[in-house]
C-alpha cells in the first residue's frame, strides 16, 4: 500500500471512481491542465480526457449551476471551489437550487454532485483563502457536509460522497493536505457518510473536533494523558447530518464535553453540539 497524502488520496478517490462509474466527472477553475491549485487532480485530464475533466471559467455561480444541470440529467459531477473564501457567489446555485431540487421535485429529480473546496486556514494565505464556512453551508436542509481529517477518512468518505445520491459538501482542510503520509489500499472501499470517528478513547474527557484541529486536539489528548487526564476524541467528520449518537455515548461516559473548531464561535457548529448535548445528556454532565 502506498503511503499517501491527503491531497494525493482525494486525487486517488477521483481516479477510481472515474474508473468505475463513466457518469463521473470533474469541474472547476485550473483542475484539468494545471491539476488544481493544491494538485488534488492532477493527471486526471491526461488519463480521462477533457470531456471528462473540464477546465472551466472564474466563475462559482457557474460552477455550481452547471454541476446542478449535470446531476439532474443523470451526471456525477464533482466540481471544485478554488478557494472557500470564494463560495459566496455559488450560495445562490446551493441554498435556492441544488439542497432543494429533490423535494422541490418530489423526488422526481435528485442531485447527485459533489462539490469540494479547500478549508480553513493555516498556510499564511489572505482571507478569502483562509475560510471555515461550514455553518453558513449546514445550515441548508438537503446538503450533507463532510470534513475529513486524514488520508484515509479523505478517501474513504469522498468516495462516499460521490455515490451518494444527495449533494455532498466535501471540505478538505488546507493545512492537512501535506501533513502526513498514511497507509492506503485504493480498493475503492468507501466510509460512512454521517458518522463521527473515536480517533482515542478515554474517561475524563469527550473532545470533539474536526478538519485540521483533530490533529492538534490528538497532540492535547497525548499530553494531558502524561498528566494523568483521559481524553476521548471524536472527529465529528460529517458536519451535517452530526452523528450525536456517537458524541452523547462517549459524553455520558466522561461526563465533560470540549469542542474545538476553527471556524468563529459566532453561530458555529459548535453552537449547535453544545446545546443538544445539554439538552439530552444534562444529568450525565459533571461539568
Amino acid at each position: 500500500m502506498p503511503k499517501l497524502t491527503m491531497v494525493e488520496a482525494i486525487n486517488m478517490a477521483h481516479a477510481w471512481e472515474m474508473a468505475h462509474d463513466p457518469s463521473v466527472v470533474v469541474l472547476g477553475e485550473d483542475v484539468g491542465a494545471n491539476g488544481g491549485v493544491f494538485r488534488a487532480t492532477v493527471g486526471l485530464q491526461q488519463r480521462f480526457g477533457a470531456a471528462r475533466v473540464q477546465d472551466t471559467p472564474l466563475a462559482e455561480g457557474l460552477i455550481a449551476g452547471a454541476a446542478i444541470g449535470m446531476a439532474a440529467q443523470g451526471i456525477k459531477p464533482v466540481a471544485e471551489i478554488q478557494f472557500m473564501g470564494f463560495i459566496y457567489p455559488a450560495l445562490d446555485q446551493i441554498a435556492s437550487h441544488m439542497a432543494r431540487l429533490r423535494n422541490r421535485t418530489r423526488g422526481r429529480l435528485s442531485c447527485p454532485l459533489v462539490l469540494r473546496m479547500p478549508h480553513g486556514g493555516g498556510i499564511h494565505a489572505p482571507e478569502h483563502h483562509s475560510e471555515s464556512l461550514e455553518a453558513v453551508l449546514c445550515h441548508h436542509p438537503g446538503l450533507r457536509v463532510v470534513c475529513p481529517s486524514s488520508p484515509a477518512r479523505a478517501y474513504g468518505l469522498l468516495l462516499a460522497a460521490i455515490r451518494h445520491p444527495d449533494p455532498v459538501i466535501f471540505l478538505e482542510p488546507v493545512r492537512l493536505y501535506r501533513h502526513a503520509r498514511q497507509d492506503i489500499e485504493d480498493d475503492g472501499q468507501a466510509l460512512p457518510l454521517d458518522s463521527c470517528f473515536v480517533l482515542r478513547e478515554g474517561s475524563d474527557l469527550t473532545i470533539a473536533t474536526w478538519g485540521a484541529m483533530t490533529v492538534e486536539c490528538l497532540k492535547a489528548a497525548e499530553q494531558l494523558a502524561g498528566e494523568g487526564i483521559s481524553c476521548e476524541v471524536i472527529d465529528v467528520a460529517s458536519l451535517a447530518p452530526i452523528d450525536f449518537d456517537t458524541i452523547l455515548d462517549s459524553v455520558v461516559r466522561t461526563g465533560r464535553l470540549l469542542i474545538v473548531h476553527e471556524a468563529p464561535r459566532n453561530c458555529g457548529v459548535g453552537a449547535e453540539i453544545a446545546p443538544t448535548v445539554t439538552e439530552q445528556a444534562l444529568y450525565d454532565l459533571l461539568a
